[in-house]
């Protein structure tokens, strides 16, 4: 049988001391190999499990449920939320109404480079949505996602290096190991027909799409939110109203990137 992941996470009432020896003796016992372990936000602890028999999960997991002083509150598969969960030691903010829409500062901006970067490794047609005002580092984050994912990345429109629009890609440029990435308002309200067919057949191609300002794109174009896969809202300080005003008065003098 292949080796598969698992995530475990307890909650701990009470930390005794050799607790985690404890648990890590029984995981030793069970001959399941401990890949990564942290504290996840308070009185949490995950795990990042490897092991050949799903049989040897269940034993854990009744096993652990005797334990005093612990509740487990999650033994899965892992998702990405659990990997940086481990390996950041905490849990990215998700909107309780749209579980699509995760929610960064700018000082998390390590765990959002981490969080896209595993969104760019998957296979196949990824949409994200970027919102965020100007200078929060959203152009920033999606660069540095992509050579964390070690993918190439490729601005179909930006406002970057001036404002870019690009009508035609190069044989090399549209392949999978691709990122591609589009101002949902440069793409939308400063570009060509050319522009606009190229963007239509990048969105048609099985490879990740970030798409900044996605409320601006969704407006002017036939997409709407539920498109998307992902959206990813970043701010200057938890509390910041991320919102369009200024750009639906003064484009022109917006810096967007």
């Amino acid at each position: 049988m292949e080796t598969q992941d698992w995530y475990l996470e307890y909650e701990i009432h009470k930390n005794r001391p050799g607790l985690l020896g404890d648990i890590a003796s029984i995981l030793g016992m069970l001959t399941i190999n401990i890949i990564t372990i942290n504290g996840v936000e308070v009185r949490r602890r995950g795990m990042l499990l490897q092991t050949d028999d799903d049989k040897k999960i269940e034993l854990l997991g009744n096993i652990l449920r005797k334990v005093e002083n612990i509740t487990i509150t999650a033994l899965r598969p892992p998702t990405i939320m659990d990997t940086l969960a481990v390996r950041h030691g905490r849990y990215i903010e998700r909107d309780m109404k749209d579980k699509k829409t995760f929610r960064f500062s700018r000082d998390e901006i390590g765990l959002l480079v981490d969080f896209m970067a595993e969104v760019f490794k998957k296979e196949g047609h990824q949409l994200i949505g970027v919102r965020g005002m100007p200078r929060v580092g959203k152009t920033e984050s999606m660069v540095a996602a992509s050579v964390s994912a070690n993918k190439r990345w490729i601005f179909i429109s930006s406002t970057l290096l001036r404002q870019t629009v690009r009508n035609q890609l190069a044989n090399d440029e549209m392949v999978a190991e691709s990122v591609f990435f589009i101002d949902g308002i440069v793409s939308t309200m400063r570009s060509t027909e050319k522009h606009h067919s190229l963007m239509r057949e990048v969105m048609r191609f099985p490879a990740p799409k970030v798409i900044e300002h996605p409320d601006i794109f969704v407006r002017e174009t036939e997409y709407t939110l539920d498109d998307f896969d992902y959206i990813i809202e970043l701010r200057s300080h938890p509390d910041e109203e991320i919102t369009y005003d200024l750009v639906e008065s003064s484009f022109t003098g917006f810096d967007l990137a």
